[in-house]
């Protein structure tokens, strides 16, 4: 039921957000827009030592893909490209065919699990974490090209 979506948990994510806003000089930046619902978000981010050490987000999105970028936005500090492409997979894995949730630092995406059941939510509750893939191998592919590590 999609009464099961909107828990009590769900809808305090999505009411706060961590990094609202954007960065002023950031090394990435990604907007993704899920056609479907309008929803749309901007990442920015800073690398330093090819991790995430800075992390903007500007979300107008319904109460899951706000969730998800909750949980994006509380954890990304430090992660890398790798970390943050894994959990992406995971996480579509995940909502498309049922697979087990992500582990590590996004492992509370888990709550998102019973989105699998409304494949037309399915783009809007992963743009977060498509927009901050994104934007950090932009950064990354920028921070090589000019000889940073």
């Amino acid at each position: 039921m999609i009464d099961d979506l909107y828990s009590a948990k769900l809808l305090k994510l999505a009411a706060n957000l961590p990094h609202l806003g954007r960065l002023e000089a950031p090394d990435g930046t990604s907007e993704k827009v899920a056609k479907l619902c309008g929803s749309r978000i901007v990442v920015d981010v800073t690398l330093s030592d090819g991790v995430v050490s800075a992390f903007a987000q500007d979300v107008k999105a319904c109460a899951l893909g706000q969730a998800s970028a909750s949980i994006l936005g509380s954890k990304v500090i430090g992660a890398d490209l790798a970390e943050l492409e894994l959990a992406r997979q995971q996480f579509s894995a995940m909502l498309k065919n049922g697979g087990s949730p992500p582990n590590g630092r996004f492992s509370d995406l888990a709550m998102l699990a019973p989105v699998k059941d409304y494949p037309a939510r399915h783009a809007s509750t992963l743009l977060a974490f498509e927009a901050a893939v994104d934007a950090v191998r932009q950064a990354t592919t920028r921070t090589r090209r000019a000889g940073v590590a």
